[in-house]
């Protein structure tokens, strides 16, 4: 049996959460190709081997930590190809697939369906070629929307509307992707006193983060209220109620925890609207965008310390982001509470967590900080960073934000190596990367007899 075949034997008898791995490692090899390209960059610049795969793989996982400046290293045609890069990994790759297959009129078959359901974290077969339609098609209308409010508002800023409207392209698409990457050079700090681009950029990026199941599901109740009228009464899934709420507030207490932990140092000095718009940007962005309207380093150690943790948490399942997601966090502080006070169920919005739900909380909880954990004291001991820096980076690329305090251009190999995988492990989710290893589900054949251990 030759090797080609051996691998097509191998690949066929894999799961499909090492399916969708592969595919996304193909991804990254296509995309570390397209960025190698010379007449994708400026004149006279040149991209080594491992500053290609960095820059493919924060586009693929729409982290937006880079080694390199997009605007200086690639032209027009490079940024272009960076935009629809960041477009794939945003979405992803089984949903562009789906929208392609669909577009030539191909049968979507059950391997292709399981594969699906993996990308998206869904539980059912029904209904996912759908769901893949109406997620692609509502993040266009939504890039789309973005990229035209941006063009009107960027004519003031430059001379030719072409470069409005690409400016405009590249920062919609970056923005609702929760990208972070950007062609100024600057990320926003251009912008930091114009509130109509943060407004509409900090919407963008809620749009990609809260959830593709939840955007469907509001545009279904759109949709019920304009036909019905208020005799329909919408009812939202648990998934959607929880993940919206968690966001909402997470966003709220963080907005409000940057500004008291910054009123009488960095916001000492600014007006009402600037310490707002501070504070709430930041919050937002955090979550998993990664866009900044200043030196991020500018922050307090307490305030760096915090934005690290929400990054961790990131955006919320099944969206352009990473981190361990919002319902896991979530779930972990119902369990505690509830255990607290004796429940021996997790109820919520007059629904039951399912047990196997809150073990998997859990799971996801303590593979992310051992592996976070792990990177951090690797990163120690191959960079010459303070332990914040290396803790910020570390938590920035799991949660694919993309902020930095300006020392990812400096990481050594090893250190960009590290840094790469944690933002592949952020796009693919933990459960994929823990399903890597565990390949198909197999039941237990017996069992032995249950034993109590001491806990705490």
């Amino acid at each position: 049996m030759s090797l080609v075949t051996k691998l097509k034997e191998s690949f066929k008898n894999s799961s499909a959460f090492q399916h969708i791995v592969v595919y996304y490692l193909i991804t990254v090899a296509v995309s570390t190709l397209i960025v190698s390209l010379p007449f994708l960059h400026n004149e006279g610049v040149e991209l080594s081997f491992i500053d290609s795969l960095f820059t493919a793989i924060t586009a693929i996982s729409v982290t937006g930590l880079t080694v390199v400046s997009i605007s200086e290293t690639f032209n027009t045609a490079g940024q272009f190809a960076i935009a629809i890069i960041l477009h794939l990994g945003g979405i992803g790759i089984m949903t562009m697939g789906t929208f392609i297959w669909v577009l030539l009129g191909k049968k979507i078959g059950i391997r292709s369906r399981k594969m699906i359901m993996v990308d998206q974290n869904q539980k059912s077969l029904a209904g996912l070629v759908k769901l893949m339609m109406e997620i692609f098609i509502l993040i266009l209308i939504i890039e789309v929307i973005g990229t035209i409010l941006f063009t009107i508002h960027f004519l003031q800023y430059f001379e030719m509307w072409t470069e409005a409207l690409f400016h405009a392209f590249f920062l919609s698409v970056s923005a609702t992707t929760n990208g972070g990457l950007d062609i100024t050079g600057a990320s926003l700090m251009p912008y930091q006193g114009d509130y109509f681009v943060q407004s509409v950029t900090m919407i963008l990026i809620v749009l990609g983060a809260i959830g593709f199941p939840v955007l469907v599901e509001v545009k279904e109740y759109i949709q019920d209220r304009i036909k019905n009228g208020r005799r329909y009464r919408h009812r939202f899934s648990l998934f959607t109620k929880i993940t919206t709420l968690t966001y909402f507030l997470i966003m709220i207490i963080g907005a409000i925890v940057i500004y008291l932990l910054e009123h009488s140092s960095f916001m000492a000095d600014k007006s009402w609207h600037e310490a707002f718009f501070y504070s709430l940007f930041h919050s937002v962005a955090a979550r998993s965008a990664g866009l900044t309207t200043m030196d991020i380093s500018s922050f307090s150690l307490a305030t760096l310390t915090f934005i690290s943790l929400l990054m961790f948490i990131g955006a919320s399942p099944s969206s352009v982001g990473g981190g361990i997601r919002t319902t896991t966090f979530a779930i972990m502080l119902l369990a505690v509470w509830n255990y607290a006070k004796g429940n021996a169920s997790v109820k919520v919005f007059s629904r039951e967590i399912h047990q196997d739900d809150i073990l998997r909380a859990f799971i996801v909880i303590s593979t992310a900080l051992l592996l976070c954990s792990s990177s951090v004291i690797v990163l120690s001991y191959t960079e010459n960073f303070t332990l914040t820096q290396i803790i910020f980076e570390v938590t920035s690329a799991f949660g694919t934000t993309g902020t930095s305090m300006g020392i990812t251009s400096e990481l050594t190999s090893v250190g960009k190596f590290v840094i790469m995988i944690l933002m592949f492990i952020g796009r693919i989710g933990i459960f994929t990367f823990l399903f890597i290893i565990r390949g198909h589900e197999t039941k237990d054949k017996y069992h032995y007899p249950t034993e109590r251990v001491i806990i705490g």
